[in-house]
């Protein structure tokens, strides 16, 4: 589903990404971590087709990287950003709403949707006047509605409570159950040990296995 061999990428005119290499296969789950500014976002955005390489060859559903060929893939494709995209002044409901008649997602199944994050009862309730763990969930909300075959996670447990967090463990969970494929990028490594497959570490603009973690997994946690 995945495909990066020796991938560059510059973000004006500064190098970000370098020799970078990575493959993901249908049904996995990956998990990267890293310092900030070792390019985490940068690699989820060329994965979501916004940014192009400027090296390498790079390839997602069979897309060439950078070619008009991203056009008839990003439907498929599912970012969830390290800050809330919702309109502020629309409530939670009709942020998915808008969202619904923009990429032809039956409008009905909001509802669905927000009782699936728990935010049934808040619905109602604008998005400026919402925490940032229940903005969070209102965007896992809309990767519910919008069935990605591939999902990118930017921080996702970012302002998600101890009781929250296996809400974006049961989204990637059905992704990958669909066939598809999520990459996570994330700062709460004992979090993501749990809900992806694999953890790679991101340094000097290359990924690398990433080294065990120092705080072990619950076995009730662990996948």
């Amino acid at each position: 589903m995945i495909e990066l061999h020796g991938i560059a990428v510059s973000v004006e005119r500064t190098p970000v990404l370098r020799d970078l290499t990575l493959t993901v296969g249908a049904g996995e789950s990956v998990g990267v971590i890293g310092a900030n500014g070792s390019g985490k976002s940068t690699l989820l955005r060329l994965l979501a087709t916004l940014l192009s390489p400027t090296a390498g060859t790079g390839r997602v559903f069979g897309s060439t990287l950078g070619s008009r060929e991203c056009e008839r893939i990003r439907p498929r494709i599912g970012l969830i950003g390290h800050s809330p995209a919702l309109y502020p002044r629309l409530t939670l409901a009709e942020n998915l709403r808008f969202f619904c008649r923009l990429t032809g997602v039956d409008v009905s199944a909001v509802s669905t949707a927000l009782d699936a994050v728990g935010l049934g009862r808040a619905a109602d309730r604008p998005a400026d006047r919402c925490s940032q763990g229940m903005q969070r969930r209102t965007e896992l909300a809309r990767a519910i509605l919008s069935t990605p075959a591939l999902l990118l996670l930017d921080e996702p447990h970012a302002g998600l409570d101890s009781g929250s967090a296996g809400l974006v463990d049961a989204v990637i969970d059905d992704v990958c159950a669909r066939g598809g494929a999520a990459v996570v990028v994330s700062h709460d490594r004992a979090r993501l040990d749990a809900a992806v497959d694999r953890v790679l570490d991101l340094q000097a603009g290359s990924l690398h296995d990433a080294l065990p973690s120092a705080t072990p997994v619950p076995a009730q946690a662990a996948r």
